[in-house]
Formats: C-alpha cells, sequence, structure tokens
C-alpha cells in the first residue's frame, strides 16, 4: 500500500520525512476529496464554503447566528464573511437583521428556501461520502478520525 504519492506528483527525489509525506497526502487526499464534493454541490449552484455556511445556519436553528459565530464554526474560516453573507441573501438563503440591543451586532438566519436546499443536498452528499470513503471500513475510518484529532490537538 503507500507510497503512492511520489509517483502521483511525480516527486524524482524521496520525501525529507515521513511527516512530509504523510502532510502532503493529507493536502492531496483532501484536495481530491474536496473537487468530489465542489462538483456535487456545484449541481445546486453552490460553494462548499456556501454550504458550510448553510450548515452552520441549519444548526443554529431560532437563534441565528453573528458573522463572528459564524467563522469560529466554518471548517475553512472565509475571510470575506460579509461578501458571503450577501451573496448568500441575495439568493435569498439567508436572512439578517440588526440587534435591537446592540445595533452594532447583526444576526443571520436560514430561510425556508435555505433549509430546503441543504435538505436536499443531504442525502446526495451522504452517498458520496460512503462512496469515497466507506470501502476502507469502519474501524480504519475510526483510526482516522482520532488519528486526525490528535493531529489537530498537537504534542502534549
Amino acid at each position: 500500500m503507500g507510497g503512492k504519492l511520489a509517483k502521483e506528483i511525480r516527486q524524482s527525489r524521496p520525501f525529507s520525512s515521513r511527516e512530509e509525506e504523510a502532510f502532503l497526502n493529507l493536502g492531496r487526499t483532501f484536495e481530491t476529496l474536496q473537487a468530489r464534493v465542489a462538483g456535487l454541490l456545484k449541481q445546486y449552484d453552490l460553494s462548499p464554503v456556501q454550504y458550510n455556511m448553510l450548515r452552520i445556519l441549519r444548526g443554529a436553528g431560532t437563534e441565528g447566528v453573528t458573522c463572528t459565530q459564524a467563522c469560529e464554526r466554518m471548517l475553512s474560516p472565509d475571510p470575506d464573511i460579509t461578501r458571503l453573507f450577501d451573496r448568500m441573501e441575495a439568493r435569498k438563503l439567508l436572512r439578517r437583521e440588526r440587534s435591537r440591543e446592540d445595533r452594532r451586532v447583526v444576526m443571520s438566519w436560514i430561510t425556508p428556501e435555505g433549509l430546503t436546499l441543504v435538505n436536499a443536498i443531504d442525502g446526495p452528499l451522504r452517498e458520496l461520502f460512503e462512496a469515497a470513503m466507506g470501502h476502507v471500513g469502519n474501524r480504519r475510518l475510526k483510526e482516522l478520525i482520532e488519528t486526525l484529532e490528535q493531529l489537530r490537538e498537537g504534542p502534549r
């Protein structure tokens, strides 16, 4: 198994370390899987970032979220969250309202149109994930998840 990345990227010299090879494998794998997700989402005229935001807004429910809260929950924070919200509001996927208590705070909620869209994507995306990763098996996926979480935590 292993050692395929060097061939894929046509690297002529060995990696400088196992850590470098693992890191580059993570990046290559993420980009490959993300391209599949983006292809699916394109059918719904959504980017992965917009889909992530719809999921955040759906999860926030009737409480809604501020821009800051939304950014904190994103998988890959978007530096231009205001423009993202502007585009999504123009498509009627979310609505925004200034707080009555603090006029500096703008709350955002998913609209019925946004909820219908994100709910419609759930099944096809679940099928994509199963097709892309199911062949690895539950035990190895559990190990992968634990390893990735450990990498995010850093050394103890």
